[in-house]
């Protein structure tokens, strides 16, 4: 009877090598689902800033697209007025640089407020005229920075642009 106590009290639990195994097992295994964690969030993030600096590309298109339609325009003081008549309705609109925000203002509509989002801020705005025989154009710099980026990357956006009639 002795013997089949003692058989049966060695069988049971487990061995402290199983233990040691299953235990290191489980913390590898946890340092890799961590680490790829980890690896997602900043992916996330980068991906979330290059978005943010990519809306720049379209602050610029909307004031592109203002000065196609306009007759002639002035740039002072980081203020850009374009006057525009479409068959005989003029209206001005007048695009300020206001560190860090752009804003908008219609002569008819009033205050439009801020192109850019209050993720991203615009940190320059330059407008140079290009006046040739063959008629009149601007070309326009603005700079973008993400207010969500520890780097403080910016980027810069061109764009020539031709004034209506001036072709």
């Amino acid at each position: 009877m002795k013997i089949i106590n003692q058989k049966h009290k060695t069988r049971a639990g487990y061995a402290i090598l199983e233990l040691l195994f299953y235990v290191s097992f489980f913390a590898v295994l946890s340092l890799l689902v961590i680490n790829s964690m980890i690896i997602m969030t900043k992916s996330f993030k980068e991906t979330s800033v290059q978005a943010e600096l990519m809306q720049g590309g379209s602050i610029l298109e909307k004031i592109s697209r203002d000065i196609r339609q306009a007759n002639n325009f002035s740039y002072a003081s980081n203020v850009l007025t374009l006057n525009i008549d479409n068959a005989g309705s003029p209206k001005t609109i007048t695009f300020t640089f206001a560190n860090p925000n752009m804003q908008v203002t219609d002569s008819v509509l009033g205050s439009l407020g801020n192109l850019n989002s209050p993720n991203i801020s615009v940190t320059a705005f330059a407008v140079t005229s290009i006046t040739t025989t063959e008629g009149k154009a601007v070309k326009i710099v603005l700079t973008i920075r993400s207010n969500n980026d520890t780097l403080g990357r910016t980027v810069n956006f061109y764009n020539t642009v031709v004034l209506r009639d001036s072709y």
